[in-house]
């Protein structure tokens, strides 16, 4: 069943119909731009290509040490003794010692300001007992949060044939990360880590030249080029960008400016719909009610050009028919958008409806009812 709905909330006032927007030649080999509240994506070039993450593997292996810490399995001030494989892991380091405790918190700390590859192995030998065990939750991890075209076999992002994601997995993973451990977050933004008597610098460029940059992890191989990932907030609304291959360091920091650049000056982020604002009534069957409100838990806000809020159509397209029970929460319809550019409706994209109540199961004789009026349908 099908429903044409009037965009109730636009923040921006009417327009010129603005031309459709060119993003960024970016120079790398493959590059994203979304928007994190929506998870729109607003520019990308090749985002579903297999690319190696380098250390852009220590997102995941940093979202299950939160998971990890935030469960109480382990905490951050517990010292943790130091085996021969973390001392001796290969590549970036921060410097960590077999005959030295350090604790966990240090090692968060070493992994995400300094890179360490050696606090990577040590965090998932003490969450998990073996880096390979480790590596197997880190895969689930992926399954769960939808990220299907990732697959990990170590904990640091060295080299394997096996070891793969892609552009657009990798946004959808800082999404969880920032939304799910906002307390763990800013350590992003930290701009040096001494351990040791060591201190390095964040390898992130952007913490010094945006201050609305936070976040959040950049990585290097010969093979993967330069990559970042960085993240950006100017007032409400947050945008990450994803820069992968690029030639050198200075090219991936300035080509993730852009992008961010692009986004924030040539999008505006509306409200179409309040949290909780019932958008339609859709018909129940065999309920104790007979309708249910469906719209969205939190607030729906999506990035629209600049000048074409005066041109966005919705569309509710229901499931039906819709049988009790219904659970809050529960997914009972679709918004579809379209967008006119030049007098041309295009799609603009598709977002989830659930249901704003429950509605448990009616009584015999209800049930009896809707049931006959099912067949007559």
């Amino acid at each position: 069943m099908r429903f044409f709905l009037p965009v109730l909330s636009l923040l921006l006032s009417a327009a010129a119909i603005a031309e459709p927007l060119t993003a960024p030649d970016v120079a790398a080999r493959t590059w994203l731009l979304v928007d994190h509240s929506s998870g729109q994506t607003l520019a990308e070039n090749e985002a579903d290509a297999r690319i190696e993450p380098a250390s852009l593997t220590k997102l995941m292996t940093a979202y299950l040490t939160f998971g990890a810490l935030k469960q109480g399995a382990i905490k951050g001030d517990q010292e943790i003794q130091v085996s021969e494989k973390a001392w001796k892991a290969p590549g970036s380091r921060m410097f960590i010692e077999p005959r030295k405790p350090v604790t966990i918190d240090q090692l968060v700390h070493g992994m995400i300001v300094q890179s360490g590859n050696d606090a990577c192995v040590a965090l998932a030998e003490a969450i998990a007992g073996t880096e390979e065990a480790f590596v197997q939750r880190m895969n689930l991890e992926a399954r769960r949060l939808g990220l299907a075209a990732t697959h990990y076999t170590n904990t640091t992002g060295l080299p394997d044939p096996q070891h793969y994601t892609t552009a657009r997995d990798l946004a959808r993973l800082v999404q969880a990360l920032i939304r799910d451990f906002p307390d763990y977050y800013p350590i992003y933004s930290q701009k040096e880590f001494t351990y040791n008597g060591i201190t390095q610098p964040n390898r992130n460029r952007l913490l010094w030249l945006d201050p609305t940059v936070d976040g959040v992890k950049t990585g290097h191989t010969e093979s993967a080029g330069f990559c970042l990932i960085a993240s950006g907030k100017r007032g409400p609304r947050r945008l990450i960008s994803v820069v992968l291959g690029a030639d050198s360091d200075n090219l991936r920091a300035q080509e993730s400016q852009r992008l961010l650049n692009y986004g924030f000056l040539n999008f505006d982020s509306v409200r179409l719909y309040a949290k909780d604002q019932p958008i339609s009534q859709l018909r129940v069957f065999k309920g104790s009610d007979s309708t249910v409100p469906a719209g969205f838990l939190d607030d729906f806000v999506l990035s629209l050009p600049r000048g074409m809020s005066d041109r966005l159509k919705a569309e509710l397209v229901s499931r039906q028919p819709l049988l009790a029970p219904v659970q809050k929460g529960q997914e009972i319809a679709t918004l579809k958008l379209s967008l006119d550019e030049g007098g041309e409706m295009k799609p603009y994209g598709e977002y989830p409806v659930v249901a704003l109540e429950a509605v448990p199961v009616a009584g015999i004789f209800g049930r009896a009812w809707d049931s006959l009026m099912l067949w007559f349908q």
